[in-house]
């Protein structure tokens, strides 16, 4: 079966005299293999006439044309979006307790949580289509019910987008008033809530950070009383102890709710889910819904790139973590030994021991929001002074900070030109990266895409350091797993050190070497250790956090066990809360 997808945010039209007509075979035989839609303007391509030869898709100065052939569907999509738009197959099923929803950007996550959700009515991949025919698509199917249910308006949805920096453009008021005038809001049951979530009604919604407003999203969605929460990508601006009192409070609620969940954080996903649905396709392309799984079976099977009951390769590649012993040590040489610093501000205080970086080795920072943790990775960026423990640092630095923006009249291309890179290092490791974003202009990059090409940027310049603060911020599971390879493979083959903060514990139990582990009370004071060996490093973290990892068999990967379990219990009593394997 072949698709073919037209980006229309790409396409410039007549701008380029419609090569992609010009230069398709098919139409210089006469056929009506792409025509131009008189009204949009718009080129229009015939799917069962085409060739999937790649002329158009080679030839487009856009880059804004796919024509992919994708597995043998039985059936139409459950929705698609218009002509030559992306579509998505099949959709997950709600169960009792909580459904996990992984794959990467694109590939129609929010979409079939939309159509579940009464948003969208999906149009099995026509123009005329209504709630009846999807009904009948679906008989003798688990999820015939629920969709019943969902048309007749007989089941009651609550939905969190995934776009929670948004609401201060349409909500202007205080948190308080924003529960009040959000209809069906148990305000007795928000009062509960907020507690547990730590949200403060009085504040103003335009005054929020981002994690504040995840939490008000959050607390919008779950202070009514629904039948079933949809919440897409509820970790994002969160602190790792955030996320978990949040996982905490999910999986508490769900032993009376349903809940679908987007999540990129693995590690919160796989705490989280009893079930998984793991999405596959291309990006921007096509998406398939996988069936449902165990969510041990289906985040490992995502892993691994493989698909059992599909026998579907999604990934050539399978992904495994390392599992570092307790002994391992970076054998690097020292590149830059810090003195102990010390930065105070009007009602905060932070406090860094004095450590050494190794040359080639990654050094991951693990620590809660507003404990100064991008305050020291700013001071060794020489972007902010220490008031003692003065850096004479004759390095070069090459720095991202937490907070993304960029202000370049151009492409992606003219962007990346105009940088110091090193371009064997670009062309080698970055390049294949973020080749897709070349001809886009940069003011109309997403957030995941500017994050890719400020960190591919960033860990490409001709520097004797690398620093990072938060890089995994807005970038799907795939991609947080490809960065971290990718950022760990430049600093041992340049020798160069990278600095890493990041709140995915997946990220940087995947990327570091080593750990520095900041302590203290949020807003008040804050404390950094030298840096210390993962084992150490994540033991003293973890316990602080009341949390026990242990491994998975098949992968390494890090796991959550579930709180008061056995495994929990005893690797608490051992003090080893970071290692075990099971």
């Amino acid at each position: 079966m072949r698709i073919a997808v037209l980006n229309r945010d790409k396409c410039k039209k007549a701008e380029c005299g419609y090569i992609c007509q010009k230069v398709c075979p098919g139409v210089r035989t006469g056929d009506e293999t792409i025509v131009i839609d008189e009204d949009s303007g718009y080129p229009i391509i015939n799917e069962e006439l085409c060739t999937g030869c790649g002329i158009c898709v080679k030839r487009c100065p856009q880059r804004a044309i796919s024509i992919v052939n994708i597995p043998e569907m039985r059936e139409n999509p459950i929705h698609q979006y218009g002509d030559n738009g992306f579509r998505v197959f099949g959709l997950p099923t709600p169960k009792e307790g909580i459904v996990g929803i992984i794959g990467p950007n694109g590939i129609g996550k929010s979409t079939v949580m939309r159509i579940l959700s009464g948003k969208i009515v999906p149009n099995l991949g026509s123009d005329n289509s209504d709630w009846d025919q999807v009904i009948n698509r679906f008989k003798g199917q688990e999820i015939l019910n629920y969709l019943k249910a969902l048309k007749e308006g007989s089941i009651t949805v609550s939905f969190k987008p995934q776009e929670v920096d948004k609401l201060p453009r349409v909500f202007d008021g205080t948190v308080k008033e924003l529960l009040e005038a959000t209809p069906g809001t148990d305000l007795e049951r928000a009062k509960e809530l907020s507690k547990e979530l730590g949200v403060e009604w009085n504040k103003q919604i335009k005054e929020l950070s981002g994690g504040e407003l995840q939490k008000v999203a959050i607390l919008v969605t779950l202070s009514k009383n629904a039948d079933l929460y949809f919440l897409d990508e509820p970790s994002s601006f969160l602190d790792i102890k955030e996320r978990m009192k949040l996982a905490r409070l999910i999986s508490k609620l769900a032993n009376e709710n349903k809940f679908m969940i987007v999540e990129h954080d693995l590690v919160v996903l796989d705490y989280l889910s009893d079930w998984v649905h793991v999405m596959f396709g291309k990006p921007g392309v096509y998406g398939i819904v996988s069936t449902l799984k165990s969510a041990k079976k289906g985040i490992n099977e995502f892993l691994d790139g493989f698909l059992k009951a599909e026998n579907m390769r999604i990934r050539n590649e399978r992904i495994k973590f390392e599992i570092k012993p307790p002994s391992s040590e970076w054998k690097g040489k020292v590149l830059l030994e810090y003195p102990e610093i010390e930065k105070t501000y009007p009602g905060f205080k932070l406090k860094a021991d004095s450590g050494k970086i190794k040359e080639g080795e990654v050094i991951g920072i693990v620590g809660p929001n507003g404990i100064g943790k991008s305050t020291f990775i700013s001071i060794l960026a020489g972007q902010t002074e220490s008031d003692s423990g003065k850096l004479e640092i004759e390095l070069t630095v090459s720095y991202k900070p937490q907070y993304i923006t960029l202000d370049f009249d151009g492409t992606v291309r003219e962007y990346i030109h105009s940088q110091e890179i090193d371009n064997d290092v670009f062309s080698a490791y970055v390049a294949p990266k973020v080749s897709d974003l070349y001809e886009k202009r940069v003011e109309e990059l997403s957030g995941g895409e500017l994050q890719r090409l400020l960190v591919g940027v960033t860990i490409s310049k001709k520097s004797d350091i690398i620093l990072l603060d938060e890089p995994s911020a807005f970038l799907d599971i795939e991609q947080r797993l490809e960065f971290s390879d990718l950022i760990r493979r430049i600093a041992e083959k340049t020798k160069r050190p990278a600095i890493v903060i990041d709140h995915d514990i997946t990220f940087l139990d995947y990327i570091s070497n080593r750990l520095i582990v900041f302590s203290g009370e949020p807003g008040v004071h804050g404390h950094a250790s030298a840096p210390m060996s993962m084992r150490d490093g994540m033991n003293r973290f973890l316990k602080d956090m009341e949390i026990t990892f242990r491994r998975d068999t098949e992968n390494g990967r890090p796991r959550i066990n579930k709180l008061n379990s056995q495994k929990d219990r005893e690797q608490k009593e051992r003090g080893e809360y970071y290692y075990t394997t099971g």
